[in-house]
């Protein structure tokens, strides 16, 4: 074996112990890591005949990188919709690091980590009072859970149209009805071979609205004449958290031949909400569903399932099968995610879920959801209470869309220097033409204090205009 292995082996539990003491150190000053930081990288990094051991690499990223990290899994991360990682899915996390397998198969000879995966999918479909009938795969986020589900509804709409375009290829225009998509489910199309600016748009409802309209989505149902169709429908918009009427969806899909895709990456988290739930209502009905368990989950990063119902497998297996794999045995016999979802080599995602929600369950996780849901009302009452500030549309869920009343123009300036403070991140946005700064909050972490905290800053800056 060679030397540095050797050495770094039987040294094993002082490096680890070490690694262990620094992620404790990490998670226990979170609080004061900055949100934010000015990084000039240096020279690149040069590799060396000998190597300089684990300890040494450790000293090196330490010197070199270790303080370009900021604190994205703090209390005041707010930007994009980030959650944090609980202690729980920490754990989980190590462990699937450290078991380091890769998970395909629940039986037969060599790996079975898939057993844990697919107890993962029952837990959290329970958790989201979810029929049995749904299947379900971890990804690396909601882009390849967008684009898994969205493959297999390719494949359905193909079939439709008498062809296998899994084996044949896209030809034609395929219909794609949407309102507010995320960008996520547009670069699946684009991945897809089906375009990203390739699909009808459906309006909005009138006024502050980012859902689809009911009315106008039947209309452009009709204008295709009976012709198969893929809906990418929202659980939850990015800047406003706008629910489509799952309940009228569910009714159109009944009375209309179409393969119906909801986008939930973070709004499948109303389920644990009593009074948001309801937002919910009819989504059971659907072909497909996109969550993404890095965000309301609070599991680390790269982490989303998709959910797809349990009677378009055969579907999954022509869209995602390894043909030329005779090793691998027949699909239908012998399950194995290869044959079901995009990556042939897969981390054991499921890991850090199954902990958390072992760890946790329903109540814990309603708490997190309801605080978070708390957190946001908060931060847009102090939005609604003061002069300086507006609301670009009303806070919904989980997240706060505003501007600078009068001043928008400046919402660049200010989120720029608001960001600065490296206390509190937030993202820029556009709503409906207008500059805006949207936060989303996530994390289990967050607490009034963290909204203090962010709301001084903000005082501070707009008076220094």
């Amino acid at each position: 074996m060679y030397k540095q292995l050797q050495d770094d082996i039987n040294g094993v539990e002082n490096l680890f112990g070490k690694v262990k003491q620094q992620g404790i150190r990490f998670l226990q000053d979170i609080q004061h890591r900055p949100t934010t930081v000015k990084y000039t990288a240096g020279p690149s990094s040069k590799i060396s005949e000998e190597g300089i051991g684990a300890l040494g690499a450790l000293t090196r990223f330490n010197e070199q990188f270790e303080q370009a990290i900021v604190g994205s899994t703090g209390p005041r991360y707010w930007g994009f919709v980030t959650g944090g990682s609980t202690p729980a899915a920490i754990m989980g996390d190590w462990l699937a690091a450290v078991y380091d397998q890769n998970t395909q198969t629940i039986k037969g000879q060599g790996d079975i980590s898939a057993v844990i995966e697919k107890d993962a999918i029952a837990l959290l479909l329970e958790l989201f009072d979810l029929p049995a009938d749904f299947t379900g795969g971890f990804v690396t986020g909601a882009t390849m859970s967008n684009f898994t589900c969205l493959g297999v509804a390719r494949q359905w709409l193909g079939k439709k149209y008498g062809k296998d375009i899994a084996r044949e290829g896209v030809s034609g225009r395929l219909p794609v009805l949407t309102t507010t998509p995320h960008s996520s489910s547009l670069k699946s199309l684009s991945m897809l071979g089906m375009g990203s600016s390739n699909f009808i748009t459906v309006k909005t409802i009138e006024g502050n609205r980012e859902a689809m309209d009911m009315t106008d989505l039947e209309v452009k149902i009709n204008e295709l004449k009976g012709q198969p169709f893929i809906l990418i429908s929202s659980a939850a918009t990015v800047n406003t958290a706008d629910f489509d009427d799952f309940k009228t969806i569910s009714k159109l899909k009944e009375k209309y031949d179409c393969w119906w895709h909801i986008d939930a990456a973070f709004g499948g988290f109303a389920a644990l909400s009593k009074e948001h739930k309801h937002l919910l209502d009819g989504w059971a009905g659907a072909d497909s569903i996109t969550v993404d368990s890095h965000k309301w989950l609070n599991v680390p990063y790269e982490n989303a399932v998709f959910f797809v119902k349990e009677k378009h497998s055969h579907l999954q297996i022509e869209t995602f099968q390894n043909s030329n794999a005779p090793y691998l045995g027949n699909p239908l016999e012998n399950f194995n995610y290869l044959n079901f979802l995009p990556e042939n080599s897969r981390r054991l995602k499921a890991l850090p879920v199954w902990f958390t929600l072992m760890a946790y369950g329903r109540d814990g996780y309603r708490m997190i959801v309801e605080n978070s849901i708390d957190m946001a009302r908060q931060f847009g009452k102090y939005m609604e209470n003061n002069e300086r500030f507006e609301l670009l549309a009303p806070v919904r869920l989980n997240t706060v869309c505003f501007t600078l009343k009068g001043k928008e123009d400046l919402a660049g300036l200010f989120l720029s220097k608001l960001n600065d403070t490296q206390k509190v991140f937030m993202t820029p946005t556009i709503y409906k033409g207008r500059k805006g700064i949207r936060a989303a909050f996530v994390n289990w972490r967050t607490t009034e204090s963290d909204i203090k905290i962010a709301i001084d800053e903000m005082e501070k800056i707009y008076r220094s205009f």
